[in-house]
């Protein structure tokens, strides 16, 4: 995940502060010096550097920090702080149209993730219960258009072609058409070169004159570095952008650009892509990223990913199951369903206060979820229902079926009935059968 060097780094300069009872301003100055360092290697423009560096520096020695109880951690917060201030301080939400359709249009250079990401785009504003609509303006590259059409189709938004036509017509079309079709949100993909030329400009600057787009969003891949910032200072000035979104976030990329693009073009990072799924799309929120460069988690993106991928009714029914000792191997399969569509299990726990540096160097097994899955769904309904019926060779069957070995198989049945054997336990202790009281999960 981006930033992980970089948070390793940061971590090692402070734990030499928090370690300290009382600071001097050599501490500091040492400390930032290392800061420094390991923002200049991840590849953030050094402008920047040198600007935040003095600002944290000015605030670190201050009186108040320095007779502070924790100073060490003090110095932290400021640090948190002024990152949180440079990658724009708050939120910033794409501008809806007064009177529909909302136009936003999408520039960048070819293979930034452009076509991909109108269509995320797409799908974020539809859970946002808008009805939009893709325009295939990218004319020139290779089945661009099917492209579109693939994405769109696999986020259930139509598109809005007519081939390899003039753009600037297409997009005139594209309006009138969604005006008369009830489309309140208009994502046009343009086209996009190699490189940025007079002949690009020439024609993202006609399409943006004939629909007066609200929106203009970059499109730029984080994995390279200060040339994604270089881009986006291109592009602001020769065409007037309002936004950006940074793509591959969830590479092994530096993450340079993310903390330099806001200081460098005053454009705010609006969305950041964090893989290859058309749900991997997050709203880019300065203080959030702040903390999680920091190694201080992240729980509010957990609480909107369990909220946007786990539906409330069924929780509660399940919790009742769980109660009542009813819970099925269908029902496990169920929730399992509900935890992948929240992505990546090893991204999630790096964003609980702690976890990440609890887990170290430990890889989680993400193929672990769907091994669990073909083995559920290799059972018969009447296995799934009563496990305890799974003898010797039905264990042999589903292992064949799932594709697994029948020690997995074992493995699954074992952890089904520790599961329900410590609800029990639980719900025991709820009723008052013995000593102490807890409570259930989301109780």
């Amino acid at each position: 995940m981006a930033f992980e060097s970089l948070t390793d780094k940061l971590q090692s300069a402070f734990k030499k502060l928090t370690g300290k009872g009382k600071l001097n301003e050599k501490d500091v100055k040492e400390a930032m010096r290392e800061v420094k360092m390991a923002l200049l290697e991840a590849d953030v423009n050094f402008m920047v550097v040198k600007d935040l560096i003095k600002k944290i520096t000015e605030r670190a020695v201050g009186s108040e920090i320095m007779e502070s109880l924790t100073p060490g951690q003090q110095v932290v917060k400021v640090v948190n702080e002024e990152l949180t201030s440079l990658m724009g301080g708050t939120q910033s939400k794409v501008v809806m149209a007064s009177k529909p359709p909302t136009i936003l249009m999408m520039v960048g250079l070819q293979g930034a993730g452009k076509t991909t990401h109108a269509g995320k785009l797409a799908n974020y504003f539809k859970k946002q219960g808008k009805s939009p609509m893709l325009v295939a303006c990218d004319i020139y590259r290779p089945a661009a258009i099917k492209q579109l059409q693939v994405v769109g189709d696999r986020v259930k938004t139509p598109v809005f072609e007519r081939g390899q036509t003039d753009p600037v017509s297409i997009v005139r079309e594209a309006l009138e058409y969604s005006k008369e079709h009830q489309h309140d949100m208009v994502i046009i993909d343009t086209a996009g070169r190699l490189h940025i030329n007079e002949e690009l400009m020439d024609e993202l600057k006609a399409i943006k004159g004939e629909v007066r787009p609200h929106e203009i969003l970059l499109v730029v891949d984080a994995m390279t570095g200060q040339d994604a910032v270089t881009v986006a200072q291109s592009f602001n000035e020769q065409l007037g952008i309002d936004g950006l979104i940074l793509t591959k976030l969830d590479g092994d990329t530096r993450g340079g650009s993310a903390l330099s693009a806001k200081a460098v073009t005053g454009k705010p990072i609006k969305f950041i892509g964090i893989g290859e799924k058309l749900d991997d799309l997050e709203v880019f929120h300065p203080d959030r990223m702040a903390s999680r460069i920091l190694g201080m988690g992240d729980v509010l993106s957990i609480i909107e990913k369990a909220q946007a991928n786990i539906d409330l009714i069924k929780a509660q029914e399940m919790e009742k199951k769980l109660r009542t000792q009813s819970f099925t191997l269908d029902d496990y399969l169920e929730q399992l369903e509900q935890v992948k569509n929240m992505g990546s299990m090893q991204d999630i726990l790096n964003m609980i206060p702690g976890m990440g540096k609890k887990l170290g160097n430990v890889q989680l097994d993400e193929k672990q979820i769907p091994r669990t899955q073909a083995i559920i769904q290799s059972m018969t309904p009447k296995e799934r229902t009563n496990p305890s019926i799974i003898n010797a060779s039905r264990r042999k069957r589903i292992a064949i079926g799932s594709g697994t070995r029948i020690q997995d198989v074992n493995q699954l049945l074992k952890s089904y009935e520790e599961l329900k054997k410590m609800m029990k336990q639980m719900t025991d202790m709820n009723k008052g059968k013995k000593k102490g009281k807890m409570r259930l999960p989301f109780m």
